[in-house]
């Protein structure tokens, strides 16, 4: 079985695992505790924090443990609307549903919402809006990069001209983290998230980077954990491989463009040659990530036969996948719908090779054909 899927989940590092293994084998104190156990556990997370930190140049005090970034996301948008009833939140047309979803639904709460477009190439356009409209807004998300189209934003121009309206900017990093360098200070970011199973690191375990000039109130109350602002007994053995992992994917983020560069180029340039549409080709994109359509081919039903004979890829969002609807980011960059439906993922990771391309692209050219033939014979 070829992993094509990255995007969606990374196999813990061997790295990792084995900082994590002393706190899965023979660490049992809670963090909180005054005793011996306790207090090594405490310095643990202290310590994994500082990496989490310095991997996207924020100060660990601004860190907070969370146990997804669908959690973190929640946290931002529900903690801003509790501490401040009165804001308009906007977000872009293509964030994540576990931004885009919480938005909503505090909109149909009574709050004000404004949705921001994107052009063809899947770019954030938040320069259509109108000096009225911008006034409007006090608290905007945008993610660093999407997720299915892998198309980096232009986080810098998008925080310059939320600045000139005094809206705060919160960023879904959560696909960026490993793959562009990011730095949360000098973005001025009221808030951005981070996810360590993107990096791989275990699953279970994210953070919520906060400017503390910005009162949060929290989702989970109880025993005051996390600065107060998310209750629970920490996942310790999580959160110590969550900081080896920040701190690998910060050594290693010119490393992983360098090797995956190359991989991308060839397999769209043989995906180009069997016509496939590739969307956001024009716009600045991360090098692990090619979102494409093939015309007349259903993407579920082609991502089931490429499974069945061994390629593990995606139809969209790892969140939304289970579902027969069109991308949403697709049809916010002005897809038709039917070319949506067609739409597959491809996400390359550190351990992928050119033959494992090699192998793909091969079995892709034999599905099509196939499917087609039976499409042919069903006419």
């Amino acid at each position: 079985m070829i992993y094509l899927d990255h995007n969606a989940t990374t196999a813990v590092h061997p790295e990792v695992l084995k900082t994590m293994m002393p706190f899965l084998e023979a660490q049992y104190g809670n963090p909180t505790a005054n005793h011996r156990f306790g207090r090594k556990a405490r310095t643990a997370i202290e310590e994994a924090r500082e990496q989490v930190a310095l991997s996207v140049n924020a100060h660990p005090s601004q860190v907070i443990f969370t146990a997804s970034g669908s959690e973190a996301n929640n946290m931002i948008v529900h903690g801003v609307a509790n501490s401040y009833p009165d804001t308009h939140f906007a977000c872009s047309a293509i964030e994540h549903p576990c931004v885009s979803k919480p938005v909503e639904s505090l909109k149909a709460k009574g709050m004000a919402m404004t949705k921001i477009p994107v052009n063809n190439q899947g770019e954030i356009q938040i320069s259509d809006l109108s000096k009225a409209e911008l006034n409007k807004i006090s608290f905007l998300s945008c993610m660093a990069v999407n997720n299915e189209t892998g198309v980096i934003q232009d986080l810098p121009k998008i925080v310059d001209v939320a600045n000139e309206h005094n809206i705060q900017v919160h960023s879904d990093a959560v696909q960026a983290l490993g793959k562009t360098r990011l730095d949360f200070d000098a973005l001025g970011l009221a808030a951005m998230t981070i996810s360590s199973h993107k990096i791989y690191g275990p699953q279970g375990v994210a953070a919520l980077i906060v400017n503390r000039k910005i009162d949060l109130q929290p989702l989970i109350l109880g025993g005051g954990q996390e600065s107060g602002l998310r209750s629970g007994t920490e996942n310790l053995a999580a959160i110590v491989g969550f900081g080896k992992a920040c701190e690998r994917a910060r050594e290693n983020v010119v490393l992983f463009n360098e090797s995956l560069s190359q991989l991308q180029a060839y397999l769209e340039g043989e995906l180009r040659k069997i016509g496939a549409t590739i969307f956001g080709e024009k716009a600045n994109r991360v090098a692990n990530t090619t979102f494409f359509s093939i015309k007349g081919i259903d993407g579920v039903t082609l991502l089931t036969a490429l499974d069945r004979v061994g390629f593990a890829v995606a139809s969209g969002s790892a969140c939304s996948s289970n579902n027969n609807e069109p991308s949403h980011v697709l049809l916010a960059m002005n897809v038709d719908e039917e070319t949506a439906l067609s739409a597959l993922r491809v996400s390359l990771g550190l351990t992928t090779s050119l033959d494992d391309i090699k192998n793909f692209i091969g079995a892709l050219k034999k599905e099509v054909e196939r499917l087609k033939q039976l499409t042919a014979m069903a006419a």
